[in-house]
């Protein structure tokens, strides 16, 4: 029974919340830009600002 209900969440709060690559994106947006509206549009891109921060900025 736990692992429906377990189940359930976990495949709402990926569909309804953030996810890592928008988590890691923030982060890393925040940390090399320090703007706030870089970090919500990097966030929004997720994973493509993640492999463009791995790939050009390291």
């Amino acid at each position: 029974m736990s692992f429906i209900v377990e189940h359930r969440f976990s495949s709402a709060f990926v569909k309804y919340g953030l996810g890592y690559g928008a988590c890691a994106a923030m982060i890393l947006s925040y940390t090399a830009n320090k703007s706030i509206l870089w970090m919500l549009i990097d966030g929004w891109f997720s994973w493509v600002y993640v492999v463009f921060f791995a790939l050009f900025r390291a």
